[in-house]
């Protein structure tokens, strides 16, 4: 808005102002002694800029947009939430609350209860940093750190769930614009959808009114990396909105209103295609390109789009670095778009990439 007001600009807007009589050529006292005001003048401008920008919550970021939005909504930033798991011991021994295990790479995990093992037993764990690095594959935490009298053995039989990144500044800001453009009232559809996306972990929801019945409420979510949510999540929605299925009011849903919480159905779209190949790239280069494309494009279209366009996968496939041209596509085996029903989410399964 003041970008017009630099200090020479100000300067000659100061010197215009005094009288021709006074000599005010440069290096003269009155232009020495304006100079000096001229610039403060531009910095104080480029201030009030910066304070004008912040009246709008798009120029705002981290800290200085969860507090405007917290004050004025009450909504605060999800935060990142650690990851949980089993570790299977083998052994004859007592684990302790805190006990350490670990992966080859370095990730830590700490029991979450005592236990005796004896023989062989199963431990549940948490990772001690919080986010998705604590989402690890089954049989990876092998590693006892610190070591546990007569524990021998470690491993987990079945991935670790639940490490979700803190709410990113665009994920809140979307939930700031949905509960002002549709206000959440007396438990109407918008306060339901609005309900579960405050429970960490919820990427998304849909609201289903009187889906069995009167007085009942289907919510569908979706984690928040845009995939079916894990049944922990779905639990802690259920408990928060209506605890134990009752509708006797115990959570945020009114009493009478039986809301039912349950995870979007994953939709496999499972990709083939012939490719002419760019030499300068590895089969695995191509392959992974072309998932993190199709990938990106399914988050995309999560609980917006009723359908997988065959033609964008085929644009995707085409853009891919390392793809020159390509034939014979597939898409569940077929040459269509796909259909998403309302209570599914679409998630990339098998690409496979003929010569």
């Amino acid at each position: 808005m003041f970008k017009d007001k630099t200090s020479n600009k100000i300067h000659e807007e100061m010197m215009k102002d005094i009288s021709n009589e006074y000599d005010k050529t440069e290096g003269s006292f009155i232009f020495d002694a304006t100079k000096p005001p001229a610039i403060k003048l531009e910095e104080a401008y480029k201030d009030l800029d910066s304070i004008i920008n912040k009246f709008n919550l798009e120029n705002l970021a981290g800290d200085e947009l969860e507090k405007r939005i917290h004050q004025t909504t009450g909504i605060s930033r999800k935060p990142a939430t650690k990851s949980i798991g089993q570790v299977e011991l083998k052994g004859n021994g007592t684990v302790s609350e805190g006990d350490l295990f670990e992966t080859e790479s370095g990730i830590q995990f700490q029991a979450t209860e005592t236990k005796v093992i004896t023989a062989a037993g199963l431990v549940k764990l948490q990772c001690t940093k919080a986010g998705s690095i604590g989402n690890v594959p089954a049989n990876q935490i092998k590693l006892i750190p610190i070591t546990i009298g007569g524990i021998t053995d470690a491993n987990n039989p079945e991935p670790t769930t639940g490490g979700f990144e803190a709410e990113t500044d665009k994920a809140l800001l979307q939930r700031y614009y949905e509960r002002i453009k549709t206000p959440a009232t007396s438990g109407n559809k918008a306060q339901y959808k609005n309900w579960a996306k405050e429970v960490q972990g919820v990427g998304d929801a849909k609201v289903f009114p009187l889906w069995n019945g009167d007085n009942t409420v289907k919510i569908v979510i979706i984690d928040s990396l845009k995939e079916p949510a894990g049944q922990e999540i779905v639990d802690r929605v259920q408990e928060y909105v209506d605890p134990g299925l009752s509708g006797i009011g115990e959570g945020t849903a009114p009493i009478g209103a039986f809301c039912t919480v349950v995870s979007a159905a994953a939709k496999p779209i499972n990709v083939v295609f012939a490719a002419n190949i760019d030499s300068g790239y590895t089969n695995e280069e191509i392959l992974n390109n072309v998932k993190t494309s199709i990938s990106k494009y399914l988050k995309d279209i999560t609980f917006t789009e009723s359908y997988v366009s065959y033609a964008i996968i085929g644009s995707l496939v085409l853009q891919a670095h390392g793809i020159q041209d390509y034939s014979n596509l597939t898409i569940n085996g077929g040459t269509s778009n796909i259909t998403i029903e309302e209570d599914e989410v679409a998630v990339l399964g098998e690409v496979v990439i003929n010569g």
